[in-house]
Formats: C-alpha cells, sequence, structure tokens
C-alpha cells in the first residue's frame, strides 16, 4: 500500500529546532515546507476543511492547531476521530473519510492492523516496597544519579550485560519518553499516543493507557493522597494523573489555552502539587509569511496532583503580546513572544524555590527573560531572580527558508536551554544551580541570589550546537554532553562532540572524551552526544546521535563499555528492531540489576529507530541479528 514519505509538516521541523536539533541543510526547512504544500493535495483536505477546519486552523483558541495534530500517528488521529475526544465532532464522517481525514493530517496512511505488544499471562502486582529512583526517574535536584545500589549495577558489570528483552512500539518511529522503574514496572509513553506499564522482568505489557497524542515526557511517580499515582504531559498540552496500579485516568487538564501549546518537560512531583513546564511548537509557522508571528509565552503551571486544579499560572514573559509592526507581505508581526519552557522543573525544598531553563523569543522585541535560568517561589510561583545567559536573541523557523518575511531583525543564535537546570551542594559556594546551554558553555550562578558563580565554555556551540538536553553531577563532578553538530555557520572555536566532566565548584575542566566518527557515511549519524547523561555509580552513561551508548569511568573519562543500538534486536514479538540516533530528554535509566536504554530520536536529520533495550547481567549473547 502506497506510503506517504512525508515529515510532519513544517510543525516537525520546529519541534527539532528548539530542541537543538535543526537540520544542518540550510535548504531543509524549505524542502519541509514544499513537502506540507504537497500534501494539499490529498483527498482528505476536503474533509477536514468541511468537519474539522473551523476549530482546527486556530480559529478557536484552545483546540489544538492541525499543524499540532500532525505531530501525531496516523493510527492515533483516527483513534481519536473514532473512538477518543473528537468522536461527536466526526460523527458526520464516514469511516473512508475519518481514514483520509487522518491521512491527510499527518502526512501518513492509517488503518493498518498494527501488531501489538505482548500482554502478561499473569503478572506480579504492583510493589510500593519496590519503589525505586521516583520523580522522573531521577530526583527533585535533576542531578541524574542513580547510586549503585538502588540501580543493582556498577562498572564491573557493564561487560557482563545481556539483552533480557526489547520492545518496539507500535506505530512508532521515534522513542522519547524516558522510562521510570518503580514497583517491579517499566512506565513509559509512545509515539503512538500510548503510556504502557510493562513488566519489569518480562517487558509484557501490564496496562496500557490511551492518550490523546504522543507522550515524550517522563513519567513522574508519586502517592497521592494514598494512591500511587503518575503524571505526564503529551504533545497537545494535555497534562495526565493516572493510577499507577491500573492506568486508570484520574484527570486530565490543557496546561494552556494556545492552540500550539505542548508540554515536552517531565512534570515535576513536590507536596502535592505538580510543577508543570509549558512549551509551544508555534515558531514553525512563522515559515508562512501571512502568520502573525508570534503570541505564545513560556509558563509554569502549578497543578494540584490529587485532581489536576491549577494552583497557579506562573508566564516567563509579563507582557502580553501586541501588534509591534508589519512584515513585507503586511501581515502583523506580535510580540514579545517565546522564552518557553522544554526542560523538567528542578526542585529545592530548603528555599523552597524551583528552577526552570528557557529558550529564545521568538518575535521582537527581545525580553530578559529568554535564553535564561529562573527561580519561582514554590508557593505562589513569584519570579524571584532572572539569570540571562545570551541577550537579544531572537529567532523563529522564518530565518532559514526562502520566505523570511517573519525572521525577526536578530536572527537568532537561537541559543536554548533546552535542558533542566540542576541543583548541586558545593564546598566553596555553597548549594549553586548549573546548566548548560546550546552556546556551548555551563553556567554556574548562586541558588538564593542567581548571581554568576563561574561559566565554562565547553563546547562550539551553535543551531546544533553546544549542550541539547542537560546535564548530570556526580557529587561535585559535572558530566556535560556535547553535540556540535554542523548547522550551516561558521565558529571561530572547533567541535568538542563527545562527554566532558567540570568541577562544579571552580568550572574547571577535568577531562574531555572526544568521539571519533564513526558513521561511515551513514546518513543523519553524528558523534555528538544530543541525549540526556545518567550517573550510575561510578560511570556516565550517554547515548549518542551514532546511535552508540557509552559508559565512561568519572575519574578519567574512559569508555568503559560501548554498545551499538543501531544493530537489530529481537523484541517480546519475536520481531526484529534497530535504534537509531539517541537523542532527547530519555537517558539511560536503571534499577533493580537492569539498565533500560531508549534509542531512535527519529526526527529531521536524524536516524530514525524504534528500540527500548533492558540489559541485566548474564551469560547469554545479546540477541542481535
Amino acid at each position: 500500500m502506497l506510503k506517504y514519505l512525508i515529515i510532519t509538516i513544517y510543525m516537525t521541523l520546529w519541534l527539532t529546532a528548539c530542541q537543538s536539533d535543526i537540520t544542518s541543510d540550510p535548504d531543509g526547512l524549505q524542502a519541509i515546507a514544499n513537502e506540507r504544500l504537497a500534501r494539499e493535495s490529498l483527498p482528505g483536505r476536503v474533509h477536514y476543511e468541511q468537519q474539522c477546519a473551523a476549530c482546527h486552523d486556530g480559529n478557536l483558541k484552545r483546540a489544538p492547531h492541525r499543524d499540532m495534530i500532525g505531530l501525531m500517528t496516523a493510527d492515533a488521529i483516527l483513534r481519536t476521530l473514532t473512538d477518543g475526544i473528537m468522536q461527536e465532532e466526526a460523527a458526520g464522517l464516514s469511516e473512508t473519510e475519518r481514514l483520509m481525514v487522518a491521512t491527510y493530517l499527518s502526512g501518513a496512511e492509517a488503518g493498518e492492523a498494527l501488531p501489538q505488544l505482548t500482554s502478561c499471562q499473569s503478572s506480579v502486582p504492583f510493589d510500593a516496597k519496590a519503589l525505586a529512583n521516583q520523580n522522573w526517574g531521577i530526583q527533585a535536584g535533576n542531578t541524574r544519579t542513580i547510586e549503585a545500589g538502588d540501580a543493582g549495577l556498577d562498572a564491573s558489570q557493564l561487560e557482563g550485560l545481556r539483552q533480557r528483552w526489547a520492545v518496539a512500539f507500535p506505530g512508532a518511529t521515534r522513542v522519547r519518553s524516558q522510562p521510570t522503574i518503580a514497583g517491579g514496572r517499566v512506565y513509559v509513553g509512545s509515539h503512538s499516543g500510548t503510556v504502557y506499564a510493562l513488566e519489569q522482568d518480562s517487558g509484557c505489557v501490564v496496562w496500557r493507557s490511551e492518550t490523546a497524542a504522543e507522550v515524550r515526557t517522563g513519567i513522574a511517580l508519586a502517592e497521592v493522597d494514598g494512591e500511587w499515582m503518575l503524571f505526564f504531559g503529551d504533545v497537545l498540552g494535555h497534562v495526565y494523573g493516572v493510577r499507577a496500579e491500573d492506568g486508570r485516568q484520574l484527570w486530565r487538564v490543557r496546561a494552556d489555552d494556545h492552540p500550539n501549546a505542548t508540554i515536552t518537560g517531565s512534570p515535576s512531583y513536590h507536596d502535592g502539587r505538580l510543577y508543570v513546564p509549558v512549551s509551544a511548537l508555534e515558531v514553525g509557522l512563522a515559515i508562512d509569511p501571512t502568520y502573525e508571528c508570534c503570541t505564545f509565552r513560556g509558563s509554569v503551571v502549578a497543578l494540584n496532583a490529587a485532581d489536576g486544579a491549577v494552583v497557579w499560572k506562573t508566564y516567563t514573559i509579563a507582557e502580553t503580546p501586541s501588534v509591534t509592526g508589519q512584515n513585507a507581505v503586511g501581515t502583523n508581526i506580535i510580540g514579545p513572544s517565546g522564552a518557553v519552557v522544554w526542560n523538567s522543573p528542578s526542585i529545592d525544598p530548603r528555599s523552597n524555590q524551583l528552577f526552570i531553563g528557557t529558550g529564545e523569543n521568538m518575535s521582537s522585541p527581545a525580553t530578559r527573560t529568554s535564553d535564561a535560568m529562573i527561580a519561582m517561589d514554590l508557593d505562589s510561583g513569584e519570579i524571584n531572580w532572572v539569570f540571562q545567559g545570551t541577550t537579544g536573541d531572537v529567532w523563529n523557523g522564518a530565518c532559514d527558508t526562502t520566505t523570511p518575511e517573519n525572521c525577526p531583525v536578530e536572527k537568532g543564535p537561537d541559543f536554548d536551554f533546552g535542558g533542566a537546570t540542576i541543583i548541586v551542594d558545593t564546598d566553596e559556594h555553597g548549594p549553586l544551580v548549573i546548566a548548560g546551554q546550546k552556546s556551548g558553555f555551563v553556567h554556574a550562578v548562586d541558588l538564593i541570589t542567581g548571581q554568576l558563580v563561574w561559566q565554562t565554555q565547553v563546547g562550539r556551540g551553535g543551531i546544533q550546537g553546544g549542550i541539547h538536553f542537560g546535564i548530570a553531577a556526580a557529587g561535585q563532578t559535572l558530566l556535560v554532553p556535547i553535540s556540535d553538530m554542523a548547522d550551516g555557520r561558521s565558529y571561530p572555536d572547533p567541535d568538542r562532540p563527545g562527554m566532558h566532566a567540570l568541577d562544579a565548584n571552580t568550572g574547571e575542566m577535568l577531562w574531555s572524551q572526544l568521539h571519533e566518527d564513526a558513521c561511515d557515511g551513514r546518513r543523519s549519524c553524528h558523534p555528538g552526544i544530543s541525549q540526556v547523561p545518567t550517573v550510575i555509580g561510578d560511570t556516565v552513561i550517554a547515548g549518542a546521535m551514532d546511535g552508540r551508548v557509552r559508559a565512561y569511568d568519572i575519574e578519567t573519562g574512559d569508555v568503559l563499555w560501548l554498545l551499538d543500538t543501531t544493530e537489530a534486536f529481537k523484541t517480546t514479538l519475536g520481531t526484529v528492531t534497530r535504534g537509531g540516533s539517541m537523542g532527547g530528554a530519555a537517558g539511560p535509566i536503571a534499577g533493580g540489576g537492569m539498565l533500560l536504554l531508549s534509542s531512535g530520536y527519529g526526527l529531521y536529520n536524524h536516524m530514525p529507530g524504534n528500540l527500548l533495550l533492558a540489559l541485566t547481567a548474564g551469560d547469554s549473547d545479546l540477541m542481535r541479528y
């Protein structure tokens, strides 16, 4: 059956670009825009315009824009129209017409029978006594440190790791949700809009919970009023609270009523509240010169974890966007906008604060809160301080196309804080808030005042460069992954793809482990590290864009273990799957003697893949083909 091999609209590019993954090909943005136009000839367009466009072409503020819906898989859209939240609105469409609409919106054919993951015949009940690595799989300070005892693994066991099981998610071309190991289960979201509870030992499905769209966040776990609950967000901006035992949805809210709102950073739980970072994919729409760019402002929303009720909401830009002029074709320019929050808040109960990093402004004027680290009061959401890493950074997707009318005069440099801030207690300065930026710099600021303590340039930086999805800490040693993928620009500093270590007290470089290019000409392959790393015992483990995962000795930087996830692995269904580029916030996770790897970032200029791999120490060989 004919497949429409279309990368899902220019919004898919912005999903990539705002996470530091814009194409290195200057014509790539235009190519995606051209593909978007080509899809307009599909027959589902007519039925979409008749039944759906009135709400989803931007006329109804609370309705997700059609380009946001296009980030969903075709089958997920079809499920929503057939028996999901849009069932009533789609009642006037026949089965064939719903199929056409799903194909038109996603750019891929829907309606195929997909093999489902193996269900457990019998399963060990949820064990609250076996909980480990709660709250997004790590902890409130976001240091991404798992003690060897909790992991059940140490450096001596790495070479003996063998496949326990592998999963390929139905209908997926990417794996981006950080798994959480708890209660004898693995909780993880999927591209197809399903959250799974897998039995830890076997990988079989204990339960599955359908969502409105792809879940790319991690899964936070907490006990609320005597009930163990899971919390996560989807790409359409919904936040969910479900029962950990059986996956029953207890509540769902939309974090922002902007049609392009999305949740990419994992919600953080503390003391009965859920703190949700809110972003948007609006910048891709700026490619169209007739689009009024831009109106979205980043925010953090505090929700009551028991029922999802809003406690407070704080925008990263206090000023409401307004018309500031017109572009060359007479379309209104609206601003200020942007300063979106891609990352999970770190929490410091001692000072009663949370900390986030923000992205660039999407339209002028520039604000002091873009490309910034921000501290907020946990109780009220009041902003306590702002540290700005790069001033005057205004950029949107129009800047790299043949339709630059909406590109602001600043034209970048697009130096987001894409990864989470971390909290480190240092001997010399006390508690510091530390974060890496796409500029290639790591910044350390005083936790109370927000004043800069030190900053160190680790990578070359760039749209594709620097630090993408965050850093980790082992005590007072910082582990800093660098991408430095080409982006068509020239830079005075050399590329430094690989893993690096800094002293958290001084910012001094302790060691650097630069990666050689082992891609051997493979398309969309690069030696840099985009995925966030995880400290497990006395090693730091991270996956790179070449599909290889490496374990480094924290003291020396030596590579102790390497596994290529792009090789073929046998799944629980007996089929074969492969990983791809390893990127995003779904870094390695460990618990109970098991190491979990997520492979297949699968967006523009990155190798697709579909692999969740569970490894344990054992005598059998890896089940590779």
